[in-house]
């Protein structure tokens, strides 16, 4: 079932905005900005393919390899795989393929990752040092919030799965198209989560029969282009597609005080403590309810639910 006509909120687009105007004016309305004209560095003009090749070689890489544009981390619809760094880039700027895993038209996806991906944070600095010299990173927070600069690379026409982050960040297009779809913390009644992904893979035509509810989705979109630079708010769920082949650089920050933060993450999607604290007791709660007849146990779960909304639901929600 296609989707009914649902309205578009475009992302606000802003040029020339410097530190103090994001900091002051944009920074605490918690909403998702392109920000244009930003000083990035020489990346945006230096990295085609040739020169990403050569500059970091035939280092080995973990990439996904998936045989339909949409990747589904749910359903695990991809195969990881392990190739030199300079023929995944080839690869990945290919549209069809004579070497390859699954298919002649198989997708490919680096989301980098520390030295141990169990134990280390992804730091472009340190997994690809030479290529992080020709970065800028716009210093649009304290150096001690920084949390992680995630390097990507996509094939075209490959889609990443609804998720968000616990952490702000950056989303630095440096070269290539991408389209980005965000929807509010707010809607996430509507988005039929399991953890911190939705199961709505496909988010321009969904079964609406299989998620009714998603249609009350407000959604917001964007389109970048090399040099465009999109603040994702923590919380706010994000699907990107790739226009085109790209790179492009994510800047993770943390915009809670450091012990917030569950010391063992390392890719800024594990909720904050005192909220996975709170969930484990809401689950036991839930079992606690279990000891009572169906109808008891109704009327009491709606009340924690009342409880809940009258506590902690805020008002002002814009």
């Amino acid at each position: 079932m296609e989707l009914r006509e649902q309205a578009v909120v475009p992302v606000a687009r802003l040029a020339g905005v410097t530190r103090e105007q994001f900091l002051r004016d944009i920074y605490p309305r918690r909403k998702p900005v392109v920000l244009k004209g930003m000083e990035l560095g020489t990346c945006t003009t230096k990295w085609t393919v040739d020169y990403l090749s050569q500059a970091e070689g035939s280092k080995e890489v973990k990439i996904h390899v998936s045989a339909v544009p949409q990747m589904d981390f749910l359903s695990k619809n991809f195969v990881y795989r392990t190739l030199p760094f300079d023929v995944f880039v080839r690869r990945a700027a290919e549209v069809k393929h004579k070497e390859y895993f699954l298919s002649e038209d198989e997708k490919y996806y680096l989301r980098s990752v520390g030295e141990d991906a169990r134990k280390d944070i992804a730091d472009i600095r340190k997994q690809f040092p030479i290529l992080a010299e020709d970065v800028q990173i716009p210093e649009y927070f304290e150096k001690e919030q920084f949390f992680s600069s995630v390097f990507r690379i996509s094939s075209a026409g490959l889609q990443l799965w609804t998720h968000y982050d616990v952490m702000d960040n950056f989303l630095i297009q440096v070269t290539g198209k991408k389209r980005v779809v965000l929807y509010s913390p707010r809607d996430a009644p509507y988005l039929y989560l399991s953890g911190t992904k939705s199961e709505v893979l496909d988010v321009d035509n969904p079964d609406l029969e299989k998620y009714p509810l998603f249609v009350k989705a407000k959604r917001y979109q964007c389109f970048l282009e090399a040099g465009d630079v999109l603040f994702i708010p923590a919380l706010w769920f994000h699907n990107v597609i790739s226009e085109e082949f790209g790179v492009a650089l994510n800047v993770f920050w943390k915009h809670l005080p450091a012990e917030s933060y569950d010391k063992t993450d390392t890719y800024g999607n594990k909720d904050p403590t005192a909220a996975a604290r709170a969930i484990q007791i809401l689950d036991r709660a839930l079992k606690t309810l279990e000891e009572l007849p169906e109808e008891y146990r109704d009327f009491y779960a709606r009340r924690m639910v009342l409880r809940i909304q009258e506590k902690a639901y805020r008002n002002d929600y814009g």
